[in-house]
């Protein structure tokens, strides 16, 4: 008995002793123990305000009333209800050392005083202004411009550019390329083409180094001029033959777009009463001749009446450097494509070729076969006992399905010469803003 009132005795003890040093004790608030992180919080807010590019509207509105007071609303509805803030708005300039200088330009507020304990953060903001330019070197060889060419000429047809005509994909090539370029001309009709084909400028350019790009696909402008070219094979192969001779002369680069290149010619003048076998009038069939005749004329052969051959490896991928040049210019098309027209990697041997720019990966289902590629013509040359590598006219061919994608073409070139493009930043004093939000807790100090 004695041993259970000496127990209660000692919990009576204790627990008047507890209650005794807990009087004397203060404990912590709440916020002490666990503090809000108020420059964390201004900064989720200033990102959460400008999330659907409100908050960079309204710091450029600060004399609109309306767009002023939806901010201040939006920011209150922000905020948990015992916080206070002060939002202020800042040019960002630069000084003539590039250092920054800041000045006042509004704020609000929604408590004459925030406390001792407040926290800010800042928030960087641009006008809709500002735009970003990109200005392209222009395509040159040893320091000469190079001339683009884009065939439009009114008096042909087009074939295996379904969907299209010659025109809308010369108006594409036009806008795609013509940055890149000090003198873009379009070719409007096979008499200006010839005059270019007997060394005549059309504007005064240089028609050295230039490149042609033909917009019709698998035919080709023929002027009438040469319709006394057609021999007894009812091809007119010795027209591409010659076509050849000149992209060697003057040292262009043929661009063949998409199909079999050279396959047909087309006039729709003196060939107004021929049709390519498709009911398309102005047209004459060349057929597979009209490649190797090509070939041959860029090589410097006799020209022989010979058949040529393309591979269809089907689905084809863009190479991993074309790839990566798709960003750099800003062009994005599929990165793989259907290819029934690939040349095969036997030409190289054949007729002096060497490939500058592979647009595609190489395929060996069967023959090699080269998808998309850039050709520059190469013969050798022996000056005092050393041999010398000499380049002279080039072909650039597509051999995909149809439709076309044009922008195939002017990456394969882009690709092909690599222009640089300089960027820079378009800009204006005041077209920058700094925002600060700085907030405190009510009764927080």
């Amino acid at each position: 008995m004695m041993r259970t009132v000496e127990v209660l005795l000692v919990i009576i003890i204790l627990g008047a002793a507890y209650v005794a040093a807990s009087s004397f004790i203060t404990l912590p608030s709440p916020s002490e123990v666990s503090p809000v992180a108020l420059n964390r919080l201004a900064f989720t807010t200033l990102l959460e305000l400008d999330s659907r590019y409100d908050l960079s509207s309204a710091v450029f509105q600060t004399s609109n009333i309306t767009e002023w007071g939806n901010l201040q609303v939006a920011l209150s509805a922000s905020l948990p209800p015992n916080m206070v803030y002060n939002l202020s708005v800042y040019n960002v300039n630069a000084a003539s050392n590039g250092a920054p200088l800041y000045s006042s330009v509004a704020s609000f507020s929604n408590a004459a005083n925030l406390g001792v304990d407040s926290d800010a953060s800042s928030y960087l903001v641009a006008s809709s202004n500002v735009t970003y330019r990109s200005t392209p070197q222009q395509i040159s060889t040893n320091g000469v411009p190079v001339t683009l060419y884009i065939l439009n000429c009114s008096d042909t047809a087009g074939w295996w550019i379904t969907g299209y005509t010659p025109s809308s994909l010369a108006q594409s090539v036009y806008s795609l390329l013509s940055p890149y370029f000090k003198t873009t001309i379009m070719v409007q009709n096979t008499n200006q083409l010839n005059q270019l084909l007997n060394g005549q400028p059309l504007q005064g350019e240089s028609l050295n180094n230039a490149i042609v790009v033909n917009s019709n696909g698998e035919a080709v402008p023929i002027p009438s001029q040469f319709s006394s070219t057609n021999p007894p094979d009812n091809s007119y192969a010795q027209y591409d033959y010659h076509l050849g001779q000149v992209t060697r002369l003057y040292n262009w680069t043929w661009v063949s777009i998409v199909g079999w290149p050279f396959y047909y010619v087309t006039n729709t003048g003196f060939l107004s009463t021929t049709q390519n076998s498709w009911g398309i009038y102005g047209m004459n069939v060349v057929g597979s001749y009209g490649l190797s005749a090509f070939l041959e004329g860029l090589d410097n052969q006799l020209y022989v009446y010979t058949a040529s051959s393309t591979g269809a490896p089907g689905v084809v991928y863009l190479s991993s450097q074309t790839q990566s040049m798709c960003n750099y210019y800003g062009l994005y098309p599929s990165s793989y494509q259907t290819s029934t027209r690939a040349l095969p990697t036997s030409i190289t041997t054949q007729y002096n070729l060497t490939v500058t720019t592979n647009l595609f990966n190489t395929t060996f289902d069967g023959s090699p076969n080269n998808p998309g590629a850039v050709y520059r013509h190469h013969w050798t040359t022996n000056i005092n006992g050393v041999n010398v590598t000499n380049y002279q006219g080039g072909f650039f061919a597509l051999g995909m399905t149809r439709i076309p994608d044009i922008r195939l073409a002017a990456l394969g070139i882009l690709c092909n010469y690599q222009p640089v493009r300089y960027s820079s930043l378009y800009t204006a004093e005041g077209s920058n803003r700094l925002v600060v939000l700085q907030l405190g807790i009510v009764g927080g100090g």
